[in-house]
């Protein structure tokens, strides 16, 4: 039997046990997916759990995207140049094992949204955050893909504080209506909506949105949002991150079972 899993904090939305345990069974692989609620990330309390079920990957979520990286051997390019692990591979030789980190978020993204926006004309993108989901989804928007119909967005990244970032960024305070009205794309990248809590949602000028906007939320449960519920109230194409997390997880698993 071989063991993967999921870490973070809190779980109790997640999905993917579901997912790849359905797929395991599937597909008649001889596997099972658990999830491991981690209060605090260390070197210790990673190692214990990775020895203790012989994990041989597991998935990363909040909040340890990013604190996760010092911990690892090694980090894809792609994740480096991110700054963010969803999917680390734990590779064994005997009892000792090297960890090495990857990125498969901003793969589910990308693929999740080529269909809708064929055809767009000015691609000026918001991010909503600046998390590892939000690296993710930056990093995928604003690099060039040799997909059809592909080309690389103006990328703006929205936060509670300023800070750097290698995007131009604002702070929630500094978005107006008009800059929401001009960017016909808008990510949320924040947790802000994701069950139990689903009353809530960023706070955004909302009377920019109007029907020729696209809104994205990588949550994916519930599957509207708040978020999503007040697009769509506006006109706007609303997608959520069910799609993005089913196609994740494929690219997580050609990692872990090659």
């Amino acid at each position: 039997m071989r063991h993967y899993g999921i870490i973070g904090n809190p779980l109790g939305h997640s999905w993917s046990a579901r997912l790849f345990n359905e797929r395991f069974e599937r597909k008649g692989i001889e596997a099972e997916y658990t999830l491991h609620p981690l209060t605090e990330l260390t070197k210790r309390t990673l190692d214990d759990l990775i020895r203790m079920h012989r994990l041989e990957g597991f998935n990363v979520t909040i909040p340890y995207k990013q604190t996760v990286i010092p911990l690892l051997d090694e980090v894809d390019e792609c994740a480096a140049r991110i700054g963010a692990v969803n999917v680390v591979k734990v590779d064994w030789t005997g009892d000792d094992y090297r960890l090495i980190g990857y990125n498969t978020d901003y793969i589910g993204f990308r693929e999740s949204l080529l269909p809708v926006v064929r055809g767009m004309g000015k691609r000026r993108a918001l991010v909503l955050g600046t998390g590892g989901a939000a690296r993710a989804v930056a990093y995928a928007l604003s690099t060039p893909w040799d997909a059809e119909d592909w080309t690389a967005w103006k990328v703006r990244m929205v936060s509670r504080q300023a800070g750097d970032s290698p995007y131009d960024r604002l702070t929630y305070n500094e978005l107006t209506e008009h800059i929401v009205r001009q960017s016909r794309f808008i990510v949320n990248c924040t947790p802000l909506g994701m069950y139990p809590e689903t009353d809530a949602c960023p706070v955004i000028p909302y009377e920019g949105i109007g029907c020729g906007h696209i809104l994205y939320d990588c949550i994916y449960n519930p599957e509207e949002t708040l978020f999503l519920r007040k697009g769509r109230e506006r006109g706007a194409t609303t997608l959520n991150g069910k799609e993005m997390l089913a196609l994740q997880a494929r690219a997580a698993w050609k990692i872990w079972d090659n």
